[in-house]
This record gives C-alpha cells, structure tokens and sequence, in this order.
C-alpha cells in the first residue's frame, strides 16, 4: 500500500513494497445481514494513526490542498466541498466503506501531471459522498477534473446496501491517445456473494452481455433497469476504457472479448502467485472444493484456469470468519509455510524481505500470506441497513498485523478518537507507550522470532479480547438504540474510546508478561490466572527449558551428521 512499486514487477525488482488485501461480503452472504469490507494497509516503516476528519461546513471558493498520501508530496489544490462528513478511519457517517490495493499495470499509462492520489481520492470521498454510488461518481469525477496521479488502483467500495468494486488507472500526462484522463470500471458485487483482490487487477470481460450496463449519471436513479427489479450485476465504466486500449495498440478485437485487466495489467507469475494466491486462499475458505483453481494461484501454468470475480459461500460468513481470514497464512494449503527451514527455530509463519532473493545466483521467492509483519493497520468494517447509521457502522480496527491484534471496535460516529489510535505524541521514528502501533509492534516484534513458543500466550489474550467485545456489542447498541441521537453518539464515542484505552493498556500488560515468561529462551511457569508461580521460599519457581521443537531438532541432526551426536557410552 505504501511506498509502492509497480506490483507486475515485483518479484523481477526483488521488492517487498506492499500487500494489501480487501475482502468484501455481500449483505446476504453474511450470517446477519451486515455489508463487509476488510483491509490490511501493508508497508515497511510506515506508521499510521486512526483517520479522523470531523463533519465541517466550507465557504463559497474555499480551496482544499492536497497532498500525496504516500510521501506527504503537494500535489496541488481542489475545490472543497460545502459540506463534508465525519469519517472514522476508511468509513464514514453514512456506514459507506472504501479500501483499496495497487496493481500499478503499465507503467506508461501513470499520470505525473495529476492532483489526486489513490489515498486522497478515498479520504477525500468519504468526506463527500453518502453511498457507494455517489462514491463512484465522487471518484470518477475527481480524476477527470483533477487528474488521477497513482498508478492501476481496485479500489473496494461499500456501504449498507451493497458493495462494488472499482478499478482505475491513468491515461498518462499526454492527452493524445484519449480525451478523458483515466480510464476505469466498477462492478456491483451480487449481495449472495464474497469477492476479494490482493494488488493484481481482478475485473476482466464485462461487456459480454454478462452485466448490465448503467451510466455514471444513472447510478443514483431508481431501479429497475430494464424491467429488472433486482439488478445484482451491474457495472459502469469510462467511456474512453476500449477506445484508450486500441488507441494504444493494446487490444484490436470485439468490444466483447475486451478484458480490463488483459489490456491494462495482465497478470504475470508474480500477480499470480504473490497476490491472487491471497484471493485463492480466501474463496477456499468458503468453497467445498477450490483446488481447480490451485494451478493459476501458484502461477506457473501459462494456460490455468483463472479464478473467478466473486464466489458464493458455501455457509454464511460471520464477523469472526473475517478475522480468521485475515490472519491467514495459508495454513492447511500448497501454499503452507509450514514445510521447510524458513520460519527458523520456532516455526514463524512469516518470513524475511524482500520477497526475492538469490542464492549462488539462482533466484527464488517467499510466499506472501495474507497475515502479513508489515501491516501497519488493518480493519473489518461492518455495515448495516436495519440501523441507524450511527450504530450500524462499526469499524473493527488493529494497528498492527491482523493475527497479532485484537480487532477493537471503534463507532463510525466518533466525534472523538483514544488517544491510543490518534498518533499523538508519535511517528514512524518516535515511540510511545500511548500509542497502539508502538505498543502492538513491541508485542509482535518479540513474538515473531519465537513464535510456536510465544504466540499462545498472545493469542489467547487477542481472543479473550475479540470475544468480550462481541458479547459487550448487542448489549452496547440495545442502551444506543434506546437514546435520542445526540446522546447516542457521545454513548459510542465515549464506548469507543473506552475500549482503545483498555486494549492498550491490555496489551501492555502483556508485553510485561512476555519478557518475564519467556526470558533467555526459557519459560516460567504460570497458574491458570496467569500468575508466576513461586517456590516455597518466595523466588521464581523452577523454569522450563524446552530446547529445540522435534522438528526442527530432526532437521538439524539431518543437516549437522555426526557433528553435534554424543557419542555413545562403550
């Protein structure tokens, strides 16, 4: 997400510069009815607070500067809005969600020119629009008058009712080839089903007769289309987005064999295997069988069967489906990291970057889990229509990698953020005990190393975290339900911010426990409270030492021969 390169180019330039991921759960593919959207905001080095951008009023002329969410560059200024919604992290007042992930595509095709970034453009609509249609046309609209300054972005778009996915590239700085400065298209997601992208662009033929066409300007009209009353598969897209494709010479066929993703950012070995292995590992949770589909994940088989756009559940997915996803490391699949020396000692499911690197000149590849060490934050977003949109909106939030946080829920009605998630009185270079990502990556970051020894006692600490906020949720929003509005929000808010300032104060209780547990690679003993034991004369009682795990002890007798065997009594 951060600091990125062109992702078609990843594995060829040996770096590891992003890997973000969105899935997206329709409101009938969900056990409750609720819209999701999850997110995973990936870079080396990159801190991030909780976004907040309170609801404002503009004046006549007012003008809004702009700055590169990547590298905090001036990229110009725009009109602003005369008025703006509070957004809470990646949603807003309205329950609408965005997330996003780089593809980058043709790297001609950028636009240096342009004003709006991937990340302006998504903080900049949710301060505008209500609803995922009017996003689109937010978002569409702003590139074109401003330019569109990113390379190939698919961007996920949601709010209560419905979920789409956008994707959308530049037409470089010469406006030769095309009049329109990008060229894009969005694609409702049917609300039966589950649908996810991971860096490589995913949206392929859609102008085969399979979807049903509808103009931007049409987007918030009333349906039915076509004497349609439900149209679950419709898709919208820039009128230049074949015209752009032959001006350039990279497609010269009928308008219905056109493909998106073909024309613009096919998918080599490394969009394959480092990024729609993610998307295959999440349908395989909801499929009774995916392995079809195992050969164009691992992306060395020119000709595999490409996995489709979306997918119907199997079962319904419920808010802790989506956690589990999301600190996925293809546990159980081909893909496993489980299989070879890579995680070290204690069997890490993470490995090193970059994601390339080469030994005596021969170059190999690390996989690229879902659950990722450098996920700066990562959300689950909720969304639900039979509410107020005050209450319906929760935004699970972690600010760090999804398998090493508890997912805190934050109300997308906050007028105030803890002061855990806010960035005060820190930055990528300046620690703080007041601050999630500090704290959580302290826990993460002594995890790691050890992990197979040290990651129960932090898994169970998530857990028990993750589950009292979801008995606390039904009791929290029955007393906000009940409440005039104003008195609703300052509930969650306050709701809110309770629980960020006892997550961190959790979690820094547990990395107390964890350098007194596990100090010098050996483990003291607990009660079941989690209270050192002691002897009877009031020290520490005698620690465990438990040495190599068996395998990794049979693997080293494997490699060291007779070096490191004691020699047998004669």
């Amino acid at each position: 997400m951060k600091r990125k390169l062109i992702i078609s180019a990843m594995l060829v330039a040996g770096s590891y510069a992003m890997a973000c991921t969105n899935f997206i759960v329709g409101k009938k593919a969900s056990a409750d009815g609720s819209v999701f959207v999850t997110y995973n905001a990936d870079s080396y080095g990159a801190f991030m607070p909780l976004y907040h951008y309170p609801a404002a009023k503009h004046q006549p002329g007012e003008m809004r500067k702009v700055y590169e969410w990547d590298t905090n560059k001036y990229l110009g200024e725009i009109a602003e809005a005369p008025e703006t919604w509070n957004v809470v992290g990646n949603t807003n007042e309205w329950q609408l969600t965005i997330g996003e992930t780089t593809f980058g595509g043709r790297r001609e095709m950028a636009d240096s020119t342009g004003v709006i970034d991937y990340g302006s453009l998504i903080y900049i609509t949710l301060q505008r629009a209500r609803n995922a249609r009017e996003a689109i046309q937010v978002m569409t609209s702003l590139v074109e008058e401003y330019g569109y300054y990113s390379s190939g972005e698919t961007f996920s778009i949601a709010d209560p009712d419905e979920a789409w996915m956008l994707e959308m590239m530049g037409t470089g700085p010469d406006r030769e080839k095309s009049k329109e400065r990008t060229v894009w298209v969005a694609i409702r997601i049917p609300d039966d089903a589950v649908a996810a992208h991971a860096n490589q662009s995913r949206i392929t033929y859609f102008l085969d007769g399979r979807y049903t066409p509808v103009k931007v300007k049409d987007l918030q009209k009333k349906f039915p289309v076509n004497g349609k009353k439900d149209v679950p598969n419709l898709v919208v897209y820039s009128d230049n987005v074949v015209s752009y494709a032959r001006a350039m010479g990279w497609f010269d066929g009928k308008d219905a064999d056109f493909s998106y993703n073909a024309a613009y950012a096919a998918p080599d070995f490394s969009g394959r295997r480092a990024c729609e292995a993610r998307v295959w590992s999440f349908f395989n949770r909801f499929a009774d069988d995916f392995s079809e589909y195992i050969p164009y994940a691992a992306g060395k088989e020119a000709d595999a069967k490409p996995m489709p756009l979306w997918i119907i559940p199997n079962k319904k997915v419920t808010l802790q489906h989506l956690r589990d996803a999301m600190r996925d490391h293809y546990e159980g699949t081909p893909f496993a990291l489980d299989s070879d020396i890579g995680g070290g000692i204690y069997q890490m499911p993470y490995r090193p970057a970059p994601l390339t690197f080469k030994v005596d000149g021969q170059e190999m590849f690390n996989e690229r889990p879902i659950s990722t060490v450098q996920t700066a934050w990562s959300f689950i977003s909720q969304m639900r229509s039979w509410m107020p949109r005050e209450v319906g909106g929760c935004f699970w939030f972690g600010n760090d990698d999804g398998n090493m946080v508890a997912y805190t829920p934050m109300y997308n009605c906050m007028t105030r953020l803890p002061l855990c998630f806010s960035g005060e009185g820190a930055d990528d270079v300046t620690f703080s005990m007041d601050n999630a990502f500090w704290v959580c990556n302290w826990v993460s970051n002594m995890v790691y190393p050890r992990y197979s020894m040290m990651f129960p006692s932090l898994q169970e600490v998530r857990d028990s975290l993750d589950a009292s906020y979801d008995r606390l949720q039904p009791e929290i929003e029955a007393k906000a339900l009940a409440m005039p509005e104003a008195e609703r929000v300052e509930y969650l808010t306050a709701y809110s911010v309770q629980k960020g300032d006892e997550m961190i104060a959790r979690w820094r209780q547990l990395a107390f426990f964890l350098i007194v547990k596990y100090n010098d690679l050996s483990i003291k003993p607990t009660d079941e409270n989690g209270t050192f034991k002691r002897n009877i004369y009031g020290g520490g009682a005698r620690l465990s030492r438990p040495g190599y795990p068996e395998g990794y002890a049979r693997e080293l007798l494997k490699q060291t021969g007779d070096k490191m065997r004691v020699p047998q009594k004669k």
